[in-house]
């Protein structure tokens, strides 16, 4: 049986519960990312359903390249689960290096 992601479009304006930055849409695709800090929440199952309830921040902890760009590795803060997103245009390029520089351990 072939399982297919949904996807639902949320790109709306928050403020980062980690560096307290305003963050704007992204205008092209949803925004699930804070473009400062890179940080983000442990809200998603599937993007942009809001079904988990953990909740926790989910901290950058890598980088991987994928199609020509980059996703964010990201590992829960509260239950340790690892996600991947893909970089924004926007998002903090010397973050993104810094971040590229040590290897995600396992």
């Amino acid at each position: 049986m072939e399982h297919t992601r949904r996807f639902t479009m949320i790109d709306e304006p928050f403020t980062c519960r980690v560096c307290g930055r305003e963050v704007r849409p992204l205008l092209y695709t949803a925004r699930d990312h804070c473009p400062y800090c890179l940080c983000s929440l442990h809200v998603d199952n599937l993007p942009g359903d809001r079904m988990n309830g953990c909740g926790g921040v989910l901290r950058p902890v890598g980088v991987e390249t994928h199609k020509g760009g980059y996703k964010l590795v990201y590992r829960c803060e509260d239950c340790g689960e690892v996600k991947r997103n893909k970089a924004a245009s926007d998002d903090d390029v010397n973050l993104i290096i810094r971040l590229s520089a040590n290897p995600v351990r396992w």
